[in-house]
């Protein structure tokens, strides 16, 4: 499991960041449309959505009671649903300001390097009781990486979709 797991968290992180190196800095902290973000604003969201797992997962954690996995189908249901708008709560929502690639980068970096030492380093089937996603139950360590990599996943295909629009001809 953990082996899949590492794979899945390398995969994800290297198509963010193909598409992160396909922008110019000016196309980063381009508006491409009305109410958009901007794909530096869109980098930091993932940054700032994805940060503090080490924390989380070296928290107050219990043996699970149920499937390890079984917030898998819904975070993907939610979350791989392109079609769906979704608004990130206010804590999530990254500054208005000019960002830089390489530092965007360099984060994300350190996402994913906390991410590959919590899959190696973890009981994966170990709920975290620290913090919880409103709608959902207290997630599995498992369930945490899952989260982040659907995440990112999303923001990932709205990052490809804001660079077409910047570069349409």
């Amino acid at each position: 499991m953990k082996t899949a797991v590492k794979k899945n968290i390398t995969e994800t992180f290297k198509k963010l960041n193909e598409i992160l190196d396909s922008f110019s800095d000016e196309e980063l902290n381009q508006v491409p449309y009305q109410g958009s973000w901007t794909g530096g604003q869109t980098a930091q969201h993932i940054v700032m959505a994805c940060s503090g797992y080490p924390k989380l997962f070296a928290g107050k954690t219990q043996k699970t009671i149920r499937k390890y996995d079984d917030n898998i189908a819904p975070l993907d249901a939610l979350f791989l649903d392109f079609s769906t708008k979704m608004n990130a709560p206010d804590f999530l929502r990254p500054e208005q300001k000019n960002y830089s690639k390489s530092e965007l980068k360099n984060e994300l970096q350190r996402v994913e390097s906390e991410l590959l030492d919590g899959a190696e380093n973890y009981d994966l089937t170990l709920t975290c009781l620290d913090f919880q996603v409103p709608g959902f139950e207290n997630f599995t360590i498992f369930e945490w990486i899952h989260f982040a990599l659907v995440h990112t996943q999303r923001h990932t295909y709205q990052l490809n979709s804001i660079l077409k629009t910047l570069t349409k001809v």
